[in-house]
C-alpha cells in the first residue's frame, strides 16, 4: 500500500523488544514507514487532510512544531481496494524544519538550534491554516 501510494520502497520497523502484553517479541517486524520530501510528500499529504476534511485538533500539532493524524481505511486516498491486501489505517506524521536546523543532526560541529530559530505549536498551526485553508478544533 505504502508502496503504492509514494511510489518508494518501504522500509521495515522492528521491535525493540519483547512486549509479553502486545504479543510481540524483539526483532519482529511490527511496523512498515517511508520518508516522503519535496512537492510528492505535499501532494500525499493533501489526499490525507482530503479524507479527515482539512479538520485537525489542537492536540495533533506537538509543543516542536510536528504535527500527524491516522486515516482508518487507506482506500480513502484513492487506492483501489485489492481482497488480497485488505484494509490498512495510516498515520502520517510531518515535521516541520527551517534551513539550518542540520545542525543539531550533523556529525561534526553538533550545535543546538537557537530558540528563535526553533518552530513551535502556534507558527505550525498558522502555517497549516494558511498552506490548506486547514481548521483546527480546541476538541
Amino acid at each position: 500500500v505504502l508502496e503504492e501510494l509514494s511510489g518508494q520502497s518501504p522500509i521495515d520497523s522492528k521491535a525493540r523488544y519483547t512486549v509479553r502484553t502486545f504479543g510481540i517479541r524483539r526483532n519482529e517486524k511490527i511496523a512498515t514507514h517511508v520518508t516522503v520530501r519535496g512537492p510528492k510528500a505535499e501532494e500525499i499529504l493533501e489526499r490525507g487532510l482530503k479524507v479527515k476534511e482539512f479538520e485537525l485538533r489542537a492536540r495533533n500539532f506537538s509543543a516542536t512544531g510536528n504535527f500527524g493524524f491516522g486515516i482508518d481505511e487507506h482506500i480513502d486516498l484513492g487506492i483501489k481496494y485489492d481482497p488480497s491486501i485488505g484494509i490498512f489505517g495510516l498515520d502520517f506524521y510531518i515535521v516541520m524544519g527551517r534551513p539550518g536546523f542540520r545542525i543539531s543532526r550533523r556529525k561534526h560541529c553538533k550545535s543546538r538550534v537557537g530558540a528563535p530559530h526553533r518552530i513551535g505549536k502556534e507558527e505550525t498551526i498558522d502555517w497549516y491554516k494558511k498552506k490548506f485553508d486547514g481548521i483546527v478544533t480546541q476538541k
